[in-house]
């Protein structure tokens, strides 16, 4: 299992319980820690609470069990994202098409950035 950055870490846990081990921070890639992070942060400044948290991610989880996902939660911070999506759609914070827009954007994106390099929205080729 990879770690992610100390300072990049450092910086997006400060203050936030984050979970660890003997060694740091566990999490099988560093967008998972920024996913945490980020709800995290957003539940800090009000706009979920731990509660509606909680029932958007179990409502992910067990839609996912239900529809033959992974029950091993290699799949976890998957179901992470959604409900964060959902939730913030159900706010009135993104919308499906936003949301559809901008993951389309960071895949071409990602498909425009020559190998090695840092992928960034900028290199989107359709980006304005």
């Amino acid at each position: 299992m990879s770690r992610p950055d100390a300072k990049l870490t450092d910086a997006l846990a400060a203050g936030t319980p984050i979970p660890r081990d003997s060694e740091g921070p566990v999490f099988a890639e560093p967008w998972q820690a920024q996913g945490f992070a980020l709800v995290v942060a957003l539940q800090n400044r009000g706009v979920f609470t731990a509660q509606e948290w909680a029932e958007a991610l179990g409502a992910e989880i067990r839609e996912a069990i239900a529809a033959g996902g992974c029950r091993d939660g290699s799949d976890y911070y998957e179901r992470w994202c959604e409900a964060l999506e959902h939730l913030l759609i159900a706010k009135g914070l993104a919308s499906h098409d936003g949301v559809d827009a901008l993951a389309a954007a960071w895949a071409r994106a990602a498909e425009a950035t020559p190998h090695g390099s840092p992928i960034l929205l900028e290199n989107d080729p359709q980006r304005a």
